[in-house]
């Protein structure tokens, strides 16, 4: 079975690495949706996966250290493409959530990005 919560984050961001007169050279922001699936069996007791309040406590701080900030200024986000912020998410959500199977991100409401680990 999969299981997903979802969240958003307003942040901004450049990439410093495309051509010069590359629109996205320059500082602008996003409203980021961020997906997060887990795969597993619901516990017999319970009933679920997950509490998805247990979920939404384990990957808050996570959104919060992204939420109305210059994604540049975070060690590992330099370059923070669609798909370099996936891993970089996926990385610090994946030691809390052993049974984490996918994430989305969606940098435009067109836009995004599916991450499964390597």
């Amino acid at each position: 079975m999969l299981l997903y919560k979802e969240f958003t984050f307003d942040s901004a961001h450049f990439l410093p690495n495309v051509p010069e007169g590359h629109k996205c050279k320059n500082i602008h922001g996003h409203t980021y949706r961020l997906r997060v699936w887990l795969k597993g069996k619901p516990d017999p007791k319970f009933g679920w996966i997950i509490d998805f309040a247990e979920l939404k406590k384990i990957i808050k701080p996570v959104v919060t250290q992204l939420d109305h900030k210059l994604m540049n200024d975070l060690p590992g986000l330099e370059n923070p493409t669609c798909e370099l912020i996936a891993v970089w998410i996926w990385d610090q959500l994946k030691p809390a959530l052993p049974a984490m199977h996918r994430i989305e991100l969606h940098e435009t409401p067109t836009s995004g990005v599916i991450y499964e680990g390597e």
